[in-house]
């Protein structure tokens, strides 16, 4: 997955979540409000040693940064490797752009390390 086609959100769009995000994140939080409003994205899991999963995230898009966001994985294609969070949308985003900065940095379409203990309920 490729962030580039992703169209940035207007600065109306980002100003409602701007309470909600801090320092140098808000560089991404266009991109970030973009790829929250298209409701899924295709990544892969970094297993080290080993070969990387993919999986795809859906949710569902709310209108308003403390309305609740559900977010379903599905790992390697398997229904049995399903998993699902559920979050204010504030939260999720900074999600999405922990993950625009990995792909900026690393090349790599996963998820932090934080996301998945909230989706794995490890918290």
């Amino acid at each position: 997955m490729s962030f580039e086609p992703l169209q940035p959100a207007t600065q109306q769009q980002a100003k409602v979540y701007l309470p909600y995000v801090q320092g140098n994140k808000r560089n991404f939080l266009p991109c970030a409000i973009s790829l929250y409003q298209k409701g899924i994205f295709e990544g892969y899991r970094k297993i080290e040693g080993s070969d990387n999963i993919p999986f795809v995230a859906t949710w569902n898009v709310a209108t308003l940064p403390s309305d609740l966001t559900r977010c379903r994985m599905q790992f390697d294609g398997n229904a049995e490797l399903s998993y699902e969070v559920m979050m204010a949308s504030f939260e999720f985003i900074n999600f999405l752009i922990e993950l625009i900065e990995n792909y900026e940095r690393y090349r790599v379409t996963d998820f932090s390390q934080v996301f998945y203990r909230k989706l794995l309920r490890l918290e």
